[in-house]
């Protein structure tokens, strides 16, 4: 379930901070009329140091847990970040997929940079293209977009901006190409402060993507609690290339009010048999997520 909300917004990335202070020093006892040996001071780890320590397992049993999905399953990678504490995880973070629809977050950031480096606003007409893009995965209203953006050279400009270095443009943008990494990279420039969008872009970007049509709420949202809200994009596509087995992709974010959850999550896979079992794999994939990390 989705749970919209402006008061979410501007949760944005969190230095990871460990609670506690250094255990208690070891007692030092002196005997005899001899001189006495200080004892070297006993210092275990800082809590800081034990929660690293715990992510580091809980990483270490996801990965395992992933590659015996990866056995029998199609072709596919998940990254997560978590902003409370910092940890970015990734299995097959650098492998390279087609984006399908969710490139049209790209296309959104973009379209909010260039309305910012104009001081304006979005125009009626960019937000009437906008929205059922991000809501309905418009494909018209993405290629108007795309083009009045200045094509694939200008969202290869933009991308600079953004901080993606793993992600090709393509003329044909479904076709373009990204990784794990770069999407949840992306992800986080929507909510960073200290990012390139200015609060109301980030705001825009969080309402379209917490406000898709109940038959796109699949992906990332299912790994969110009661109480909590999730933004998503999803892409889905065939290509006889793939001999037309299916591309299923799911980028979003699950954050909650008390800032207890706030996570960026992305899954990208291919050679899916069918769009209802690409689903079901992506799903999978960031339950297993959530299971293992504890976010």
């Amino acid at each position: 379930m989705i749970v919209g909300g402006v008061a979410l917004i501007g949760l944005g990335v969190q230095d990871g901070r460990g609670g506690g202070g250094l255990l208690p020093s070891s007692l030092t006892i002196g005997g005899g009329t001899s001189t006495p040996r200080a004892s070297p001071a006993s210092r275990g780890p800082s809590a800081e140091e034990l929660a690293k320590a715990e992510r580091a397992q809980r990483a270490k049993k996801l990965d395992a847990a992933l590659k015996k999905v990866a056995a029998e399953a199609p072709e596919f990678s998940v990254a997560v970040l978590d902003n409370r504490t910092g940890q970015h995880y990734s299995y097959r973070g650098s492998e390279a997929y087609d984006t399908a629809s969710i490139v049209k977050v790209q296309v959104l950031a973009c379209l909010l940079l260039r309305a910012q480096d104009e001081e304006r606003e979005l125009t009626s007409g960019e937000r009437a293209l906008a929205e059922p893009m991000i809501r309905r995965s418009d494909n018209d209203a993405t290629s108007t977009l795309f083009g009045q953006l200045g094509g694939r050279a200008a969202i290869t400009r933009c991308n600079e901006r953004l901080g993606l270095t793993e992600t090709e443009v393509r003329t044909a943008w479904g076709l373009t190409r990204t990784t794990v990494d770069d999407q949840v990279k992306l992800l986080d420039v929507l909510v960073d402060s200290r990012g390139p969008l200015d609060a109301d872009s980030r705001q825009t970007a969080f309402l379209m993507m917490s406000t898709v049509v109940d038959s796109q709420q699949w992906g990332v949202p299912q790994v969110a609690e009661r109480g909590e809200a999730a933004t998503v994009k999803n892409g889905w596509d065939t290509r006889t290339a793939d001999g037309g087995r299916w591309a299923i992709n799911s980028i979003g974010r699950v954050v909650s009010a008390d800032d207890h959850t706030d996570v960026s999550i992305a899954v990208l896979s291919h050679n899916n048999p069918s769009m209802n079992a690409g689903i079901g794999l992506v799903e999978k994939v960031a339950t297993l997520t959530r299971e293992h990390l504890k976010y």
